[in-house]
Formats: C-alpha cells, sequence, structure tokens
C-alpha cells in the first residue's frame, strides 16, 4: 500500500513540474529569450524518458528477481532489444535543424538526439499500428474455427 502512495505522489510531482513548465514557456514565451524555454521544455522531456527507462528497469528487475529468477535472462533479452531499437533510431537522426525555425539554433547533439526520440515515437506507432491489425487478424482466425 506504501508503494501505491509513493508512484501517487510522484506522478502528482512530475505532473506539476510539467505544467509549470509548460506555463512558463507560454509566459516567456517560446521564440522570445534565445528559445529557453524550447530548451527547457525539451531537458524535462529528457528527464522524463529517463526517469520511466531507469523505473521500468529497476523496478521491474526488483519484481522479476522476486517473482521468478530465472526471467533475469528473459529482460536482459528485451533490454538488449530496446537498446538495438534506440541504436537504429540514433543512427537514422539527421539531426538537422526545423524547416522555417528562425530562432537561434540549438547544438548539434539536441537536434540529435530530438530526431532519435521522433524516430523512436515513430517506430513505436508503427508497431502499435502494426500489433492491432495483427491481433484482429489473428482473433479473427481463431473465432472461424
Amino acid at each position: 500500500m506504501k508503494l501505491n502512495k509513493i508512484f501517487k505522489w510522484g506522478l502528482v510531482v512530475l505532473i506539476l513540474i510539467s505544467v509549470a513548465l509548460l506555463v512558463m514557456g507560454f509566459i516567456k514565451g517560446f521564440e522570445t529569450n534565445d528559445a529557453k524555454a524550447v530548451d527547457a521544455l525539451l531537458n524535462w522531456a529528457y528527464i522524463m524518458i529517463g526517469l520511466a527507462l531507469f523505473a521500468w528497469i529497476v523496478i521491474g528487475l526488483i519484481i522479476s528477481i522476486k517473482n521468478n529468477p530465472k526471467s533475469i535472462l528473459k529482460m536482459g533479452v528485451v533490454l538488449i532489444g530496446i537498446a538495438a531499437v534506440c541504436l537504429v533510431a540514433f543512427i537514422l537522426a539527421k539531426g538537422n535543424p526545423a524547416v522555417g525555425y528562425t530562432g537561434t539554433p540549438v547544438s548539434a547533439g539536441m537536434l540529435k538526439l530530438t530526431d532519435t526520440i521522433l524516430n523512436l515515437v515513430l517506430i513505436a506507432g508503427v508497431g502499435a499500428i502494426l500489433a492491432i491489425i495483427v491481433g484482429e487478424i489473428r482473433l479473427a482466425i481463431t473465432n472461424k474455427k
């Protein structure tokens, strides 16, 4: 029960920080101050992704060890697969500046990271659509029998 409260309050804190950064961006303006509001939002997005990965790995590892110690190997294979997908997304990321953006350019590393995340979102979206299609086809085949 205590773990649920920790997660609940942690989620509330993260949402409040996200909303505060978003409001700050609208107040200061996304195109003024050398686009610092955009940089702050992008950095916060990177932090949120890192927190999600850390929580998934650590909590998944603890629960896996507790329930089935042999599942660590399976989790390792999944982590290697995810790392491979991230590497492919990073390799495919061009890191070009946004078309039509007239503000101060951000660093090349920031552009490469942003494109990598966009590639990962694209890969996840296509994977979700394929999973829905394959699931429906599989369901249709099993219901005909």
